[in-house]
């Protein structure tokens, strides 16, 4: 991957920022064997060449009504488009095990991936060259030129379409624990040492209960550190000015910070209850159960803990991630790209790009669309509203809502906090190379402070920097 494009890639989070203010995120066998099917003759004997196209559905164990929901949306593509034979498959992107996944062919035909993976992924051949199939959407030059670079090649075409979830990572929290505690649940804290301060009234409160937890495992302990380096201030690598070699930061005063603050509500405050190996799933789950008060994690998974959690709504709250007094404060964001394995056939990229357009993103700037994706949601009580950053401008996204208005469903004045700042937030991109590599070192640092008492940070993140800095030496 050039690096012209690493830059690009990596300036996702000052381009998004500056758009958001000025506009007011078959099998994939990979020798193509059976990388999608088509039948029928379309020959002119009446019968319609048929595309079987797999696509990534919803996470494993979601609730039935938003299975329901997913199968609706399916029949109406199919409706539209009788040439698919379209086959839901249930999928979580893990990054223990997405590599294998993608290598052993296993993968739908359309899947998820976060920004973070694209460029690697391009770079190896891994994914199909989208770009022809990506012109022919009408809206294609209207999305954020900083969003469609994360899933451009060097070639300059796209391998991987903007698909969902542009988000800003916010603190999620449950208002019950909150009133429980003594606390007013529409003054979420604006600090950590507020947070901090709250989990203790929250774990003494409720015996059992973790007044706050980060997750720790599968790469999501790394990611959530970095999440709190740049809320105070710091990086965990730097780029040099012409993007071509990247260094090693993790070794600095806001990770420190970060970790000792951990550390204290660890083992002074013991507000962060007793299961400290938790990821995305897992802190969801724990959450929508009563047994996490706060946590971070990116704006949008409200909808996954309603889908797969039965999280009760009534007890949700979403406000803006505590920021220190830093100027080089930052808020980690992120989103989800939908890409084609290598080795499918036109046909199969073709379909793929006509799910994309139905399922992900026409419903953004087509009011027919929107409408009507908004109706097959609400039908089987799913959530419509879910605050996340806009992929085509403020305005589109303004438009959006307005379309949308009369089927929201979501507690938007329990998200309060965070809506009133999204649009101002100073939006930091993940780091750049190795990225989950980079996590994976960072998840045991902070399963040390978490599970022992004498863990020495200094030592633990100079050995996680001369690690990291051996990857970064490798490219």
């Amino acid at each position: 991957m050039k690096s012209t494009h690493r830059a690009a890639a990596f300036g996702l989070a000052g381009a998004l920022a500056l758009s958001l203010t000025a506009c007011s995120s078959g099998s994939s066998a990979n020798d193509g064997g059976d990388a999608g099917s088509t039948d029928g003759t379309g020959d002119g004997s009446g019968e319609v060449a048929q595309t079987t196209l797999r696509v990534v559905s919803l996470l494993p164990g979601s609730e039935q009504a938003a299975i329901d929901a997913f199968n609706a949306q399916v029949a109406e593509f199919e409706a539209a488009n009788p040439g698919i034979d379209v086959v839901p498959e249930e999928y979580e992107w893990k990054a223990t095990t997405f590599a294998a996944q993608l290598a052993g062919g296993t993968l739908p035909d359309v899947f998820e991936i976060p920004f973070t993976d694209a460029q690697t992924l391009i770079a190896n051949g891994q994914l199909s060259d989208l770009d022809a199939q990506f012109r022919t959407l009408p809206y294609a030059d209207r999305f954020n030129p900083a969003i469609v670079a994360v899933g451009t090649g060097a070639d300059g075409h796209v391998y991987a379409v903007p698909a969902k979830n542009v988000y800003g990572v916010g603190l999620h929290y449950n208002r019950a624990l909150f009133e429980s505690a003594g606390l007013d649940p529409d003054d979420p804290p604006t600090t950590w040492d507020e947070v901090a301060e709250y989990a203790k009234k929250i774990a003494d409160a409720n015996p059992g209960v973790a007044g706050y937890m980060q997750m720790s495992q599968n790469n999501t302990g790394g990611w959530q550190l970095t999440v709190q380096t740049y809320s105070r201030g710091g990086r965990v690598q730097a780029l040099s000015d012409d993007g071509a070699t990247a260094t090693s930061t993790i070794n600095n005063p806001a990770t420190v910070e970060a970790l000792e603050w951990l550390q204290a509500m660890r083992w002074e405050d013991n507000s962060l209850g007793s299961n400290f190996l938790l990821d995305w799933g897992t802190i969801n789950e724990a959450f929508a159960a009563g047994q996490v008060a706060m946590f971070t994690s990116g704006s949008d998974v409200y909808t996954s803990m309603i889908q797969s959690n039965g999280l009760d709504p009534a007890v949700y709250g979403l406000a803006a991630l505590p920021l220190g007094d830093s100027p080089d404060v930052g808020v980690l964001s992120g989103g989800t790209l939908a890409a084609v394995p290598a080795g499918v056939d036109d046909a199969v990229k073709d379909a793929a790009i006509a799910w994309i357009d139905f399922f992900y993103t026409a419903k953004l700037v087509d009011e027919a669309r929107a409408v009507a994706d908004a109706e097959t949601l609400v039908k089987d009580n799913q959530p419509v509203g879910t605050p996340v950053l806009p992929m085509f401008g403020r305005d589109q996204w303004e438009q959006n809502q307005e379309w949308i208005k009369d089927y929201v469903n979501v507690p938007l004045d329990q998200m309060q906090s965070y809506i009133d700042s999204m649009f101002d937030l100073p939006l930091v991109n993940e780091p750049a190379r190795r990225t989950q590599d980079v996590y994976a070192l960072l998840d045991p640092i902070v399963q040390a402070v978490l599970t022992d008492q004498n863990a020495d940070i200094d030592q633990l993140l100079t050995d996680a920097d001369t690690q990291a800095q051996a990857l970064l030496d490798q490219e």
